[in-house]
């Protein structure tokens, strides 16, 4: 018989299988975000409509859930805040005693371990929904980029002190990375790492997210400041620009559809890599499972190591905390 190649030789038993395998997914690969609320009602607990499994959380219950996912072996969290008041220029996304403050200081004092990211933006807190101050340049609206640089300045500040350990800044401004270190090494927080979202793109995955932050622009869209889903070259400059601007982190965001991209930046770049799988990834395996078209623990699996494939080191995930819980990660 003519030779040929018998690829099925290290297919062929499930130890084999495991032998050879090139990637895998851990606990300590993946990041759990958590929407914390500023309520008086210690009991609160909302499931996300569009998020089956996701909750809006007052503090005690956000303290509950997170106690049993630590326990079972998460690493990491992402937390975004949805404050009682919204204004203009978003004030309660940098006040002291703000959602997101308080839910790190907790979240710190009960595990110091755990590593505690914060998404640092605007959009949870203006009443208007975009990402920044707003400015009107003869009929357009649109978000003022240097003057919301000094918001966003003063919003990582006031995560550093409540006691964050990654401030990940996620609204698209440009110079936002030189201002955040400027502003954190100032108040001497020369060690606190910063997770640039690099690489946001103005995609239609996140509408679930907005249900859960309560963070719809009122008019209009973000796509004069994130991302043109055509574009690929464009990723490059971002993240040229932030890696300059001394990112500790580059972010791809969402990363499924963006597998390429990610793929792109980790062959150019050094520094570690995450990936968001965002709220419509989430939500579209989710329906395909409740409707038994898909099998929701292989699909999970199998988006994951794709992301882990493309180049990712870490991956935020609303899946985090489940898989976690039940063993398919350790």
């Amino acid at each position: 018989m003519a030779d040929f190649f018998r690829g099925r030789r290290l297919r062929s038993t499930a130890a084999l299988r495991a032998l050879v395998s090139e990637h895998s997914v851990t606990a300590q690969d993946l990041i759990m975000p958590y929407f914390v609320v500023d309520t008086d009602d210690t009991s609160f607990r909302k499931e996300i409509p569009s998020m089956p499994g996701q909750f809006q959380l007052s503090l005690n219950e956000f303290e509950k859930q997170l106690a049993e996912a630590v326990e079972a072996g998460l690493r990491a969290i992402i937390l975004f805040g949805i404050p009682k008041c919204k204004d203009a220029t978003g004030t309660e996304g940098y006040a002291e005693d703000g959602i997101v403050q308080q839910a790190v200081r907790l979240a710190k004092a009960r595990h110091p371990q755990l590593v505690v990211v914060t998404d640092v933006c605007l959009c949870e807190y203006t009443d208007h929904g975009h990402c920044g101050i707003l400015q009107h340049v003869e009929d357009d609206v649109t978000v003022a980029n240097d003057s919301t640089l000094a918001l966003l300045q003063k919003v990582a500040v006031s995560h550093a002190k409540a006691g964050a350990d990654i401030v990940a800044p996620s609204d698209m401004m440009d110079g936002r990375i030189q201002a955040l270190r400027e502003a954190l090494d100032a108040e001497g927080f020369v060690n606190l790492p910063i997770m640039s979202y690099a690489v946001k793109y103005a995609s239609a995955f996140y509408g679930p997210f907005r249900d859960a932050a309560e963070s719809t622009p009122q008019s209009g869209d973000r796509k004069s400041y994130q991302m043109d889903p055509a574009n690929s070259r464009e990723a490059l400059r971002e993240a040229t620009a932030d890696v300059l601007e001394e990112a500790d982190f580059l972010m791809v965001k969402p990363a499924g559809p963006y597998l390429d991209i990610i793929r792109m930046l980790r062959d150019r770049f050094d520094q570690p890599m995450a990936a968001y799988q965002v709220s419509g990834e989430y939500s579209m395996i989710m329906a395909g499972a409740q409707n038994d078209w898909i099998d929701l623990d292989a699909v999970t699996m199998e988006s994951l190591l794709a992301i882990k494939r493309a180049g990712a080191d870490l991956i935020i995930t609303y899946f985090a905390e489940d898989l976690i819980k039940r063993g398919l990660v350790q």
